[in-house]
């Protein structure tokens, strides 16, 4: 199995391109106005013309309203949804795209539970808890609280960088892995040389 990899928070299309030549799956483009990576539809419409097939296109919501979300769709190239603040599974359907959940680690969170409630998704994106902040704490949180039996389904977030993200996959063995800060120049632009680390650490992973 080779677990699949997505970059995310990509605000520049030659970042697209850097993540996409290293070995990445699929990029991540950041629709919510608070974060420093998030892009416009301008931003996000070049970012998109410049990938090449077969690479997943995903578009990152946080408590976005429908018309928003609808709005953006019509105007960018979206392969698959991801909502990454308190929507429940209604919330995130119809909108005629795949798409994933993100849960935040907090200590009483029942996993099993979770991902049962979000049935109808893809998959779930664990990523580390911080009060106040919905994503990009670069945060790692403790592994092992991640049931065996649920690993085929898990998008592994949180704090992940060249130099954990073998062991991590080691340890977890996900479908697949996401990274923003981990591999960033500054907030919103990405280091190849940290792209490229990256992906040669899932590849270890992977290996061992």
């Amino acid at each position: 199995m080779r677990t699949r990899i997505k970059v995310c928070g990509i605000t520049r299309p030659e970042d697209g391109l850097a993540a996409v030549n290293a070995g990445a799956d699929a990029i991540g483009l950041v629709f919510y106005p608070p974060s420093p990576r998030a892009v416009t539809i301008e931003q996000a419409q070049a970012i998109v013309e410049q990938l090449p097939p077969f690479v997943t296109v995903v578009g990152l919501f946080v408590n976005e309203t429908r018309d928003k979300i609808e709005q953006i769709l019509q105007q960018v190239s979206i392969d698959l949804l991801q909502f990454h603040g308190d929507e429940s599974p209604e919330m995130c359907e119809g909108y005629g795209r795949p798409w994933i959940k993100a849960i935040r680690m907090k200590e009483e969170v029942d996993l099993i539970a979770e991902t049962a409630a979000y049935a109808s998704s893809r998959g779930v994106l664990l990523d580390a808890y911080q009060a106040g902040k919905p994503g990009g704490t670069g945060n790692v949180f403790d592994w092992q609280r991640i049931p065996t039996e649920l690993a085929g389904r898990i998008i592994l977030a949180g704090g992940l960088n060249p130099d954990n993200v073998d062991e991590a996959v080691r340890r977890v063995r996900p479908w697949a892995v996401d990274v923003s800060g981990g591999v960033e120049a500054t907030k919103g632009i990405k280091d190849v040389q940290k792209i490229a680390a990256f992906i040669r650490g899932v590849k270890r992973g992977d290996e061992s």
